[in-house]
């Protein structure tokens, strides 16, 4: 950890908090007003560092309504509500990006993402992670443009509408309200935003997904690869890659891949010769292997996304899975492409 002194963030202190004076953008007519969308917040109760995405709207000068999912986050500030208590946290705007990503990771445990984003730092630039700590004893990046303190406080406010990853336009819900205490940026800071639905959204959403579908898939087959197809937003969608060894692989992989990411609606399992990220030859795969009578799946009454605008208003939805590989009792060079 580094000193005030020697934290480019800590460059300039706001002698009073105006969220206002600050570039945060209005991103589209649709949304409430203006929003945070690139931000990452890093709270820590009793010991327990989180570091996670959440939209915040800009209500006032010195309040922010956050959007909190029902991740780790959440579960933090409804047991500290409970208790009576509001939650510290830090808000980063433009730390290097593999704060970015460590931050748009989730996990099943309660892991320190911030401490994931100085293991990549280290990796990448072969040196440790700067941090340096807020009043409020939160640590964050000393070289982010700006960082904010303040409370996860006991009040709730309208959040939403927001244009969300699917480009349509998210519900209007009930959402924690954030005080902000406190401001410091660099010297001629740039504020940091994403455009939301678009590429760096899809990205940052999606990206960190791969991995766990693929490590859930790798538990039942031999997974090659996974890819979250562009149509599916970066979330909704994905295709598989695995070598298949027995008939059943496809269907336990479509099984895997919707266990290993719950949001996820749709997914197309194919053989290890098809690129995945072209969606011509994914295409391809389904049209020349999949036959829809017998390589479908369909599993009603699902938990949905709420990214998804058509799930009931139950919030359940049916999800689909394709198995397009080679049926496992034929000849396989019957099915192989020339071109």
């Amino acid at each position: 950890m580094v000193s005030p002194a020697e934290s480019p963030v800590y460059d300039n202190i706001q002698e009073k908090v105006d969220l206002h004076s600050i570039a945060i953008p209005h991103h589209w007519p649709q949304d409430r007003g203006r929003y945070m969308s690139a931000s990452v917040i890093i709270a820590e109760v009793n010991g327990q560092r989180n570091m996670s995405f959440h939209r915040q709207f800009l209500r006032d000068e010195n309040h922010l309504v956050v959007r909190l999912v029902p991740r780790h986050l959440r579960t933090m500030v409804d047991q500290a509500r409970e208790r009576g208590e509001e939650v510290n946290i830090a808000i980063v705007n433009a730390p290097d990006p593999v704060v970015l990503l460590a931050g748009a990771m989730s996990f099943d445990e309660p892991i320190d993402e911030l401490s994931i984003a100085a293991a990549l730092h280290e990796k990448l630039y072969n040196e440790q992670l700067q941090l340096v700590e807020l009043p409020n004893g939160i640590q964050v990046p000393a070289d982010a443009e700006y960082a904010m303190w303040g409370r996860i406080t006991l009040d709730d406010d309208d959040e939403g509408p927001y244009v969300d990853i699917t480009g349509t336009v998210d519900d209007v819900r009930q959402e924690p309200v954030i005080e902000v205490d406190g401001i410091i940026h660099r010297d001629d800071p740039i504020f940091h935003a994403l455009i939301p639905g678009e590429a760096e959204h899809k990205t940052l959403m999606g990206l960190p997904r791969s991995p766990t579908i693929k490590e859930a898939v790798a538990q039942v087959v031999d997974c090659i690869d996974v890819h979250m197809t562009e149509g599916g937003c970066g979330w909704l969608a994905a295709v598989v890659k695995i070598r298949k060894t027995s008939e059943d692989d496809g269907k336990r992989a479509i099984e895997a891949a919707l266990a290993g990411h719950r949001s996820m609606k749709m997914v197309t399992i194919v053989d290890e010769d098809i690129d995945i990220s072209n969606p011509v030859r994914v295409e391809w795969a389904m049209v020349t292997r999949w036959q829809p009578d017998r390589d479908t799946y369909i599993f009603p009454n699902q938990k949905g996304s709420s990214l998804d605008p058509s799930r009931y208003e139950d919030g359940l939805t049916s999800k689909v899975g394709f198995d397009a590989t080679i049926h496992h009792s034929d000849n396989p060079e019957g099915y192989m492409s020339v071109q």
